[in-house]
């Protein structure tokens, strides 16, 4: 028997026989663990599934892994092994369907056993305690108005958030990469506890529930509250409420009827709120009002002993308080690990890389001559007073010294390097140079669109909040860029961003992460997103804390590094003179005449893999395409290959038949930045990591050689020929090409013969001058 026989014909019955998919209430699945990591053109490696995940109660209990009955039992035990420990299963099998090995992931213990359990005796054997709670929690169905079931991480991140509920746990931490869907995991949790009937008095008490609870979700951002609030569309209207000033002052009191509620902090602090939206005292809810509060985000400020933030979670401090972060670290996350505990679950963006539930990338690292000043006499200030001999530096640009020149010239740059009709995000330094760059984008812009580019930070306000629900509309193209400074860091759910733009120093790993998660959503068509850097933040990938296991945090009285502070909370909305002197330069320098037209820049593609690591192009390639095929010696092979139009179509077609057809290896092209470039330079740059040189240098450096061999019609024909070759691509050299060329430069065959000679000796001139092209 093949494995699909012996899954059918003995695998099946035997579990049907225990009572899997008899018995009420349990069930055998297949699942996709991962659909494997993005490989380019729309192609993924091989999926983790597992042949059979038994359910019981809602709970998954084990995994099984299946080979055919002509294997050995054990040939499936490192897979069993690996899906139970993703599966977060207490036991995995492996069987062929004669035989049943049975690991006991808790303690280790293994061995063939004789019989299936039954799924109460696996659910006995898996909780070997009781425990109300879990047990109603288990009863309720977790809703995927049946479409989507929780991905595997997210029903580890719920099941173990509801586990620590159920043990008696108040304070309870979560950590998933950005991209990952905190939101759905907190929608579930909410499901379980308001179906279940949990409520702070009943949990305490240890008495059969009464009523349903009231819970919070407190973020720090309208559009993450109302994201929120709309992703729990499942509950009946009447139990979800969007607290808001406005709405409260309408109706003179605060809301109180309903289940779930959502707000944001700067809502509910006493002094706090904007001059449009005045903010309400959260102590007008009675300190036991809520069962239990969501925190989104949980890292930004609401766990640091003393802020205004915590005031609100001390003052609800009897509710079950569950933390959201994508931050695993402790280090420059101290406050938050230290209010909340031990996360209950972790998923890395490494993880999510890996399993193809995130999109790799890669990082454009751009330096320039003006990435630093120094005074001359012949530039002009025209604000503010210049320090003599200071060097000003990254820090300093557009917090303490402003110039135009230099911005105009980083945005021409990343403009022509990106595809304008691609969604992109820029980070600037301050609310005042986002709107800077905003207006040299659309000068620069290709777009029609007045709204091509627009600035979404805090003096934007509604506006700018609505900029941004257009922006994560995927249907929507413009505005196709939008500029910020702190606000978009997190909160940006729009899983089309195929650019981010560096423009400031993020010196800040949390921070850096959070910028990071903006570009991993995925999207139909995104193998992978660039990161623009123009000041060497990437330099935070070699940091050990890039994407490890969490540190403990520092010893009282340790003095913090440089980098372990939290991040700046977003920039206040401010009004002109009154803007704190950090949001507003002083110095304002017009450059010389004839310095900007100096300027240059400098660029290196690196690739990093989902650990932070750097590995070469040919590395980066692998992973997304696999092997390039061995079809040249070394580079000197592929020269001759190449400089014949017969065998470089032979090589061509060979790299088709291996995976590498023609759109992978344009994405190929795109990827290291090679599109002006021959597709020989990109083979010789993954193959042998020589840097490609543009078709037009290639083109002028064998120029004079290739024509001193030729007649004057023959060089005029040539000289031809390498222009198509320029503009449109090697595909130009190619023998189906030649009749189409005559036909552009003679206008018919029959007067490119009168001018060149017979059609033999046409083509021998066009296939011999080829191999000049390509010599060293």
């Amino acid at each position: 028997m093949n494995e699909a026989e012996t899954r059918a014909e003995l695998i099946d019955p035997a579990l049907a026989a225990a009572g899997w998919g008899v018995v009420d209430g349990s069930k055998t699945r297949r699942e996709v663990i991962a659909p494997g990591r993005l490989t380019g053109s729309g192609k993924r490696s091989t999926a983790k599934a597992a042949d059979y995940v038994l359910v019981y109660r809602n709970t998954k209990l084990a995994s099984v892994e299946a080979k055919a009955a002509t294997k050995d039992v054990g040939e499936g035990v490192g897979q069993a092994k690996d899906y139970a420990e993703r599966l977060q299963t207490r036991f995995a099998y492996a069987t062929n369907g004669a035989a049943i090995y049975r690991i006991d992931m808790a303690t280790g213990r293994e061995g063939l056993v004789d019989l299936w359990p039954t799924p109460q005796e696996l659910w006995d054997a898996t909780f070997s305690e009781a425990n109300d709670w879990r047990d109603r929690f288990a009863a309720v169905p977790y809703e995927t108005g049946g479409k989507f079931d929780p991905r595997y991480y997210q029903y580890n991140a719920i099941e173990k958030t509801l586990a620590a509920v159920a043990a008696g746990k108040d304070r309870v931490l979560l950590t998933l990469a950005t991209g990952t869907g905190k939101t759905a995991v907190a929608f579930q949790i909410a499901w379980k506890l308001f179906q279940a009937r949990w409520n702070l008095s009943d949990w305490k008490a240890g008495t059969v529930p009464t009523r349903r609870p009231r819970i919070l979700f407190l973020a720090d951002r309208n559009i993450l509250a109302d994201q929120a609030y709309n992703s729990f569309s499942a509950f009946d209207p009447d139990a979800l409420v969007r607290i808001t000033p406005a709405e409260i002052r309408k109706k003179g009191r605060v809301p109180k009827n309903g289940s779930i509620f959502f707000t944001i902090f700067q809502s509910v602090l006493s002094d706090g709120g904007t001059e449009e939206e005045p903010a309400f005292n959260y102590q007008d809810y009675p300190p036991n009002f809520f069962d239990c509060i969501m925190i989104d985000e949980c890292h930004r400020a609401g766990a640091k002993d003393g802020s205004e933030w915590r005031g609100i979670l001390d003052y609800f401090k009897a509710a079950v308080q569950i933390g959201l972060t994508a931050t695993p670290k402790r280090k420059d996350n101290v406050d938050t690990y230290a209010y909340f505990g031990e996360p209950v679950y972790t998923y890395s963006l490494k993880e999510g890389i890996n399993d193809g539930y995130l999109t790799p990338f890669k990082v454009v690292e751009l330096g320039t001559t003006i990435d630093d000043y120094v005074y001359t006499p012949d530039d002009v200030v025209e604000a503010g007073e210049i320090a003599e001999g200071k060097r000003y530096t990254e820090g300093d640009f557009n917090r303490i010294i402003e110039m135009e020149a230099r911005e105009r010239y980083r945005v021409k740059i990343f403009m022509e390097r990106i595809n304008q009709r691609e969604k992109t995000l820029v980070f600037c330094a301050t609310q005042k140079h986002a709107a800077t760059v905003r207006d040299l984008i659309n000068q620069a812009k290709t777009s029609t669109d007045p709204n091509y580019c627009v600035r979404v930070t805090a003096n934007d306000g509604a506006m700018g909040e609505q900029w941004l629900r257009v922006f994560q509309d995927n249907d929507k193209t413009v505005p196709t860029i939008l500029t910020t400074s702190q606000k978009l860091s997190t909160g940006v759910d729009a899983r089309n961003i195929r650019n981010i733009v560096l423009m400031r120093p993020v010196t800040n790993m949390i921070e850096f992460k959070q910028i990071i998660g903006r570009g991993t959503r995925l999207f139909d068509g995104k193998d992978y997103f660039t990161i623009y850097d123009f000041v060497k933040a990437y330099e935070l990938f070699n940091d050990p804390e890039w994407d490890g296991e969490p540190m403990e945090p520092p010893t009282s009285g340790e003095p913090r590094k440089k980098g372990d502070e939290p991040p700046p909370p977003d920039e206040p909305p401010s009004h002109g003179p009154d803007e704190p002197p950090w949001l507003q330069a002083k110095l304002v320098i017009r450059l010389a005449d004839g310095k900007e037209r100096t300027f240059q820049h400098m660029s290196a593609t690196t690739f990093w893999d989902a650990s932070g690591k750097p590995i070469s192009a040919a590395q980066f390639v692998q992973n997304l395409f696999g092997k390039l095929p061995e079809l040249f010696r070394d580079e000197d092979d592929l020269r001759r290959i190449w400089g014949q139009p017969d065998t470089r179509a032979a090589l061509v077609a060979g790299l088709a038949e291996r995976g590498f057809d023609g759109e992978a290896l344009a994405s190929v092209r795109k990827m290291i930045d090679a599109d002006d470039c021959d597709l020989f330079d990109v083979l010789n740059y993954i193959a042998h990591t020589k840097a490609p040189i543009k078709r037009a240098e290639r083109a002028a450096a064998h120029r004079t050689s290739i024509l001193s061999r030729y007649d004057a019609k023959q060089q005029a024909f040539l000289d031809f020929v390498l222009s198509q070759y320029v503009a449109e691509g090697e595909e130009e050299l190619g023998t189906d090409k030649l009749p189409d060329l005559l036909d552009l430069k003679y206008g018919s065959p029959s007067d490119a013969v009168r001018e060149l000679g017979s059609v033999a000796d046409i083509r021998s001139t066009f296939t011999g001058f080829q191999k000049g092209l390509y010599e060293a």
